[in-house]
C-alpha cells in the first residue's frame, strides 16, 4: 500500500473551534494533564466526587499551549463512565478546545461521546480484534476520530515491519468493515522508552517515516514514554518531538506546561514551513515578554 503522495487532514471540533492535524499544519499539542495516573491527591478528590482539580488543569495546559485536551477520569472503585461525562461536560462549560476522549473501558468512552457537542478524538484501539470491534462501532456512531496503536495479543513489536502490517490491519478493517475514512485514522506508532531498549527511538522513527510515505496517515504519540526512567527528561523530549516530526509525527500527548518542551516544538513549526511568516512563533515570544513584564 502506498500513500502516492496523500497527506491525509484530521479535523477535531468542539461547539465553536476546529483544530486540523495534518501536514503542513502547525503540530497539534495535545495537553495530557487531565489524567488521574500517579495522582494519588486527584484520584482522592475524584472518588469523593471533586472535580475541582480539572478546572485548573484545564486552565494550565491552554495556557501552556495546548491545541486540544485528552481527558482519561480512569480511578479504580469509581464510576468512570460517570465520572467521564461528568469531566466531558464540565470541560466543555471552561475550554473551547476540541477534546480527545482517553478511556480503555468502552462505556466510559460511549458516555464521554454522548455528551460531547462537537468532534472528538477517541483514545484509543490496538490491533486486537475485540478492542476493534468494541470501539469502532463507536467511532463511527459519534463521527469521531480515532487513535490506533499498532499493537495486538500477541505482542507490542519492536521491528517497524511488524508494526506496519498492524497498522495496515487496522486500516482495512477501520474502512472496509467500518466505514471510517483514512483521514479519521491517527496512528501511534509506539514511543518506547529509550532507557530499556537504545534502539528503540530509530525503530520508532523508521516506524512514522514508513506510516507517513506509505499511508498518509497523521501520527501522534504519547511524547513523554520515550525518556521514562531517564535523568533530564525534558532535554530528551525536546529533542525527540522535532526529530519526530521530520518524520512525520503531527501530533503529541504531552504535558503542554513544560515551556522548553513547547517551545521546541514550535521552533520546529517554524523550520518545517509549518508556521507561515512564523506568526506563531512571533506571538509566542511577544505573550512570554509580556508576561515577564508584568511579572
Amino acid at each position: 500500500m502506498t500513500a502516492d503522495g496523500i497527506h491525509f487532514e484530521t479535523k477535531l471540533r468542539s461547539a465553536t473551534q476546529e483544530v486540523v492535524i495534518g501536514r503542513g499544519h502547525r503540530f497539534c499539542l495535545i495537553g495530557e494533564r487531565i489524567n488521574p495516573t500517579g495522582r494519588r491527591i486527584f484520584q482522592e478528590q475524584l472518588r469523593a466526587g471533586d472535580l475541582s482539580a480539572i478546572e485548573r488543569d484545564v486552565a494550565a495546559q491552554v495556557v501552556g499551549g495546548a491545541d486540544v485536551l485528552d481527558v482519561n477520569m480512569g480511578v479504580p472503585l469509581t464510576d468512570e463512565a460517570e465520572l467521564l461525562a461528568k469531566a466531558v461536560t464540565m470541560i466543555q462549560k471552561l475550554t473551547d478546545k476540541p477534546i480527545c476522549i482517553d478511556s480503555s473501558v468502552v462505556e466510559a468512552l460511549e458516555a464521554g461521546l454522548s455528551v460531547y457537542q462537537g468532534r472528538a478524538l477517541v483514545n484509543s484501539i490496538t490491533a486486537e480484534d475485540d478492542r476493534m470491534e468494541a470501539i469502532l462501532p463507536l467511532v463511527k456512531k459519534y463521527d469521531a476520530a480515532v487513535i490506533a496503536l499498532p499493537n495486538d495479543e500477541d505482542e507490542i513489536p519492536m521491528e517497524p515491519e511488524k508494526r506496519l502490517a498492524l497498522v495496515k490491519k487496522i486500516v482495512d478493517v477501520a474502512t472496509q468493515e467500518y466505514g471510517i475514512a483514512m483521514h479519521d485514522i491517527v496512528i501511534d506508532p509506539l514511543a518506547m522508552p529509550i532507557g530499556a531498549d537504545t534502539s528503540s527511538g530509530v525503530n520508532t522513527l523508521e516506524t512514522m517515516r514508513r506510516v507517513r510515505d506509505e499511508f498518509g496517515l497523521n501520527m501522534t504519540c504519547g511524547a513523554s514514554n520515550v525518556s521514562f526512567g531517564m535523568p533530564e527528561r525534558h532535554a530528551l523530549n525536546s529533542i525527540w518531538l522535532p526529530m519526530a516530526m521530520t518524520m512525520g509525527l503531527t501530533s503529541a500527548i504531552m504535558d503542554t506546561r513544560t515551556p522548553e518542551i513547547v517551545q521546541a516544538v514550535k521552533a520546529a513549526d517554524l523550520f518545517l514551513n509549518h508556521d507561515e511568516w512564523g506568526m506563531s512563533w512571533i506571538g509566542a515570544a511577544r505573550a512570554k515578554k509580556a508576561a515577564e513584564a508584568d511579572a
